[in-house]
């Protein structure tokens, strides 16, 4: 990721102050109460979007809660109109899920204020999903779950017709508003799917500036929009597998948009957002500078040209050999010793790119031991020929021996 000093310094302090003279009175206790007339209150609006055919408007960019256990960032996201919160029941080892827990206890108007996400981590049955929704209700100290999700879909075989049942039940107790899942594998299949079964309300995809390129997801996208399911982008940023060195394609791409007054990785948000299709661009953020950068990236209305959008589309085009697009599919049925290569892959984007070695590990310490103790003698050759980014992958699994072990 591009050094976060270089994008504060491209915000400027003056673009800055009202956020953090905002965030000073949040840490004081004092009460904030905004003039909604002044023309800053109304820059200030994250707009809504309509989830599919559920009725509702979310803000176009939620908050991604995976590493977040800070009520301060909470009430500044809050307070700058980011209401949709995304979280699960294994973030931060369930932390997550109590900081935004003791922040709707402290006050009880919140609650109607959020949207509020949370997943079903790591569950394979219906006894599991209620199982993790009943531990997240008493985490979140909330009666329901706006929008509850199976986490991690992978095969649309998962979609079976008790977990159906068990959505109708949970609605009608109204535990849960909607029902969905998160995917980051095979994502134009399990999107597809979702389509024709006709209960799935919304759905949490790995989408960015990279994937909008690929024709089989592009139809899918296509199929949910016409169907009316709604879809939030998570992954939004593509980042690489690698790491995030400053090569020259890197330079040429932030010039690109530094010379227009935001950041590369701001204009990677817009061209989600710019996708009508997506209803909001859910991101993690840890920090305030974080927030303030997302946030900023809606804030300036100049939308991406033609070459604006090329310029990412080049960009796409000479790192894809970094970047792994999530065809587990692909690579799993080369390497039956080895079926979990995209999931590995993508624990390196966490080590190498996110800045998150803890988070990578602590994932990886969750395969099956068969599959890590194969990690180095499986046979990649197969799956490398058959990766359609040309992934080095055996040697990517080598370094994940190394640095994930």
């Amino acid at each position: 990721m591009l050094d976060r000093r270089k994008f504060l310094k491209s915000v400027g302090a003056a673009g800055a102050l009202p956020f953090f003279t905002q965030l000073s009175k949040i840490l004081a206790g004092e009460p904030n109460q905004p003039d909604p007339n002044s023309p800053a209150e109304r820059e200030s609006k994250i707009p809504l979007r309509k989830l599919g055919k559920t009725g509702v408007k979310i803000p176009c960019v939620s908050l991604g809660a995976n590493r977040l256990d800070s009520i301060v960032i909470l009430k500044a996201a809050i307070q700058n109109d980011v209401t949709y919160f995304d979280t699960a029941s294994n973030y931060m080892g369930g932390n997550s899920e109590t900081t935004i827990g003791k922040l709707l206890e402290s006050d009880s108007k919140l609650r109607k204020k959020l949207f509020l996400v949370t997943k079903a981590s790591r569950a394979r049955t219906v006894v599991d999903i209620e199982s993790r929704l009943k531990a997240s209700l008493e985490n979140l100290k909330t009666d329901y779950i706006d929008f509850y999700q199976f986490h991690g879909l992978s095969e649309p075989s998962m979609l079976t017709d008790d977990l159906k049942q068990w959505v109708e039940k949970a609605k009608k107790q109204k535990k849960i508003k909607f029902f969905g899942f998160s995917t980051h594998s095979n994502m134009p299949q399990c999107l597809t799917a979702a389509v024709k079964l006709g209960w799935v309300d919304a759905i949490m995809t790995s989408y960015n500036f990279r994937l909008m390129l690929d024709d089989d997801m592009r139809q899918a996208v296509d199929a949910c929009q016409k169907a009316g399911v709604g879809l939030v982008a998570m992954k939004t940023l593509g980042l690489r597998v690698r790491g995030s060195e400053f090569t020259e394609e890197d330079k040429k791409v932030y010039k690109q948009f530094m010379d227009k007054g935001y950041t590369e990785l701001q204009a990677r948000i817009k061209s989600i957002l710019q996708d009508g299709r997506i209803a909001s661009a859910c991101i993690g953020m840890k920090s305030v500078p974080e927030l303030q950068e997302n946030i900023n990236a809606v804030i300036v209305k100049q939308q991406l040209t033609k070459a604006d959008r090329q310029a990412l589309s080049d960009y796409a085009s000479s790192t894809k050999s970094d970047y792994c697009a999530g065809c587990a599919r692909i690579c799993s049925s080369a390497c039956p010793d080895m079926p979990y290569i995209a999931e590995v892959m993508r624990y390196m984007m966490y080590y190498n790119s996110y800045g998150e070695p803890n988070l990578a590990k602590e994932n990886f310490a969750l395969l099956p031991s068969a599959a890590k103790a194969k990690l180095l003698s499986a046979d990649y050759s197969l799956a490398q020929k058959r990766c359609p980014n040309n992934l080095p992958i055996a040697k990517i699994m080598s370094q994940a021996a190394q640095k994930l072990t």
